[in-house]
């Protein structure tokens, strides 16, 4: 890419994809909040909004490069599942996602600098939980692989012992859409 890569994020997950797949780039965490409720009740919008929030937070700091912003939150019974403010919120998560397929909604935007040229869209992945004695969660919370992680949990690559992805791809799961995102990067740099 001849363009650098700014990474809009501050996943550990979203790194770690970026550099499984070769990439160079910059992190540069947009530090937006993220609302616990999806304004419009829609989980699509929810996403796309909070990743074009992220890449415009960084958009004043680059003067050459694409940014590169996502936001990625689980979708059960039409209500966000974000990321636990604790391990009691956690253990309520897992308890509800048990035994369940949910969806996992990623949106991503790419920011072009300079001339502010946005690309946008958003991903879904079902995910299954196989269901979990109150032991198996414990063992899961003691583990604090929840912590800062939409649905409080982080898939396992390439085998998680708890989660199935059903549909989608284990990268979007993760956090970053590897596959779509490659396709976008090679379409921006043949528009050069």
């Amino acid at each position: 890419m001849p363009k650098p890569l700014i990474l809009a994020s501050g996943s550990l997950g979203r790194r770690e994809l970026m550099k499984l797949h070769g990439y160079t780039f910059e992190v540069r965490p947009s530090n937006v909040p993220e609302p616990t409720e999806a304004r419009l009740g829609n989980c699509e919008h929810y996403v796309a909004e909070l990743a074009w929030l992220k890449s415009q937070a960084i958009a004043p700091t680059v003067d050459d490069g694409i940014i590169i912003a996502a936001d990625t939150v689980g979708w059960h019974y039409g209500q966000v599942v974000g990321k636990p403010d604790d391990a009691d919120h956690a253990r309520r998560i897992i308890r509800a996602l048990a035994g369940t397929t949910h969806d996992l909604w990623t949106g991503v935007c790419l920011w072009v600098r300079p001339g502010d040229w946005q690309f946008c869209w958003q991903e879904l992945s079902r995910v299954s939980m196989k269901d979990l004695t109150d032991a198996e969660i414990e063992t899961y919370i003691a583990t604090r692989k929840w912590e800062g992680c939409s649905g409080a949990y982080a898939i396992e690559f390439p085998h998680d012992p708890i989660m199935t992805v059903v549909q989608g791809s284990t990268s979007n799961v993760i956090g970053l859409p590897m596959e779509s995102l490659g396709r976008a990067l090679t379409f921006l740099e043949g528009l050069r």
